[in-house]
């Protein structure tokens, strides 16, 4: 089936061993990939891991490279630039920008292994024009925490409100 919400990607395999991306699930949204090689990962250690493949997306599509949530939890695996992006002209190996998060354990990971999910999306293109003014909002020019916490909340103020959570 084919729609606005489906990509045909075309893949390249420049290792014949590794597996094609593959959703584990209906409906789920990241294809799992598999790392290329073995690799050890030292507490706080980080390295750019192949997966033997290339992508070629098609135009207006780009495809973001995510964290695996059992990795993260179970090891304290993660992507560096999470979520990592490859963009639509990009044509050589997908490779993953792990780290070890954990202080005392390494990771070890074997040829074959899932280490990132590929999560697929069109995206827009902007048109930038320089201005003197941005205009004014609610939150302004505040980031960064700004919002505080949630027990900062206030259960009388709506912040999605129509004046901005000033009541409610």
């Amino acid at each position: 089936m084919t729609d606005a919400w489906t990509a045909p990607v075309a893949v390249r395999r420049l290792d014949p061993g590794v597996p094609l991306p593959r959703y584990a699930h209906p409906g789920d949204a990241g294809a799992d990939i598999a790392c290329s090689h073995d690799v050890t990962l030292a507490p706080g250690e980080r390295a750019l891991v192949g997966t033997g493949l290339a992508i070629a997306l098609p135009p207006g599509w780009a495809c973001f490279v995510h964290p695996r949530s059992g990795l993260a939890a179970r090891e304290g695996l993660t992507i560096v630039n999470a979520p990592g992006t490859v963009d639509e002209g990009y044509r050589g190996e997908l490779r993953i920008c792990l780290l070890n998060t954990d202080l005392s354990r390494q990771v070890i990971l074997r040829r074959g292994d899932l280490i990132a999910q590929l999560v697929f999306q069109p995206v827009g293109r902007a048109v930038f024009h320089e201005v003197d003014d941005l205009g004014t909002t609610v939150r302004g020019d505040g980031g960064h925490g700004s919002t505080g916490g949630i027990a900062n909340w206030s259960t009388t103020t709506d912040p999605t409100g129509p004046d901005g959570g000033k009541t409610q």
